[in-house]
């Protein structure tokens, strides 16, 4: 039997990769946008606007301030390498299902010309997809590990997603946290790990 490289073990510490790469670009993002003339803020979801509809790639790497990214950047660091313990393509296909369902729902329900930035979204997105792992099919085994795993999440983070939605403050998008959360659960429940595939034998 032999096993092709795309189905053989990937190393833990390089499924944490994705995520602490993805966070870096956003830091250099900030720093640039920081240090160079104008502001990249217009490059977000602006709402209405079919050519704001390009701020569903741009808007996750984008802040508009220092204490923004700062205040994203532990959530999404800690929620991020959780969804990247399944594998590096898991983690970006969940993080490109977040960001489209996050974006597209932001882009609609906002008020029109309405400017969003920011990884809350994906953190949210994120949030969704670990507590909602628990209902996707899977092992009994695995499903009991995502519940614990969920559980712990759910007593750290519950709280501020819950006030991230129904609570937050003015200029704060509800739209992008609850869109962003139910894009995570449905890339939960659309399936089994897209790297679990079968041996091929000879």
């Amino acid at each position: 039997m032999t096993v092709p490289p795309s189905a053989r073990p990937e190393h833990p510490l390089r499924r944490f990769a994705s995520p602490v790469l993805l966070l870096a670009a956003m830091w250099a993002v900030q720093f640039a946008d920081a240090v160079l003339p104008g502001s990249f803020s217009g490059l977000g979801i602006r709402s209405w606007d079919p050519a704001g509809l390009l701020g569903i790639v741009f808007a996750p790497l984008l802040h508009a301030s220092w204490a923004h990214l700062i205040a994203n950047s532990v959530p999404f660091l800690v929620l991020g390498c959780l969804v990247a313990v399944e594998g590096t393509r898991r983690f970006w296909a969940v993080t490109v299902i977040v960001a489209v369902v996050g974006g597209l729902g932001t882009w609609l329900v906002n008020a029109p010309g309405t400017l969003t930035v920011g990884a809350s979204g994906l953190v949210f997105g994120y949030f969704g997809y670990v507590v909602m792992r628990v209902f996707a099919p899977g092992r009994v085994s695995h499903r009991i590990l995502y519940a614990v795993i969920a559980v712990v999440v759910i007593g750290l983070y519950g709280g501020t997603m819950l006030a991230g939605v129904f609570g937050v403050a003015d200029g704060v998008s509800w739209q992008g946290h609850l869109f962003g959360a139910i894009g995570g659960g449905a890339a939960a429940l659309a399936g089994r790990r897209p790297d679990q595939r079968r041996a091929v034998g000879r």
